[in-house]
């Protein structure tokens, strides 16, 4: 996926400072960019439950419930917001485009939720 494929990619979202704040890191606060072939992905991953709320991507990444880290993944954040399921959105960065995108959206059970706040994976954010 590259910034220059302008048919491929659009972006969905603007990254907000406060979550480099609450999570300490440096991530660029730019658009977001998701690709048209997100939701063939996530069919892939078997991610099905989360297909309903690809509408809802930009109310996600610019308004989530919780933020966090994955400690497994630079340059990146998980981004989760309850509605009847939790979703978590990966937004990574991009090093070599220079350019912020969606990377998956998975739904995250309620202890699961509940683990990563008590182990403080993800945070608050206000």
């Amino acid at each position: 996926m590259s910034k220059s494929k302008g048919d491929n990619i659009f972006v969905v979202a603007k990254y907000r400072p406060e979550i480099n704040q609450i999570l300490n890191i440096d991530l660029p606060c730019s658009d977001v960019y998701q690709s048209h072939g997100l939701e063939i992905h996530m069919r892939k991953r078997k991610h099905f439950k989360c297909i309903p709320y690809l509408k809802n991507i930009s109310e996600i990444i610019e308004n989530p419930d919780y933020v966090g880290l994955n400690p497994s993944e630079k340059n990146s954040v998980e981004l989760v917001k309850a509605y009847d399921i939790n979703i978590l959105v990966a937004v990574k960065l991009d090093i070599k485009n220079d350019y912020l995108y969606v990377a998956s959206m998975y739904s995250l059970s309620k202890s699961k939720l509940e683990r990563r706040i008590k182990g403080k994976r993800l945070k608050k954010f206000k």
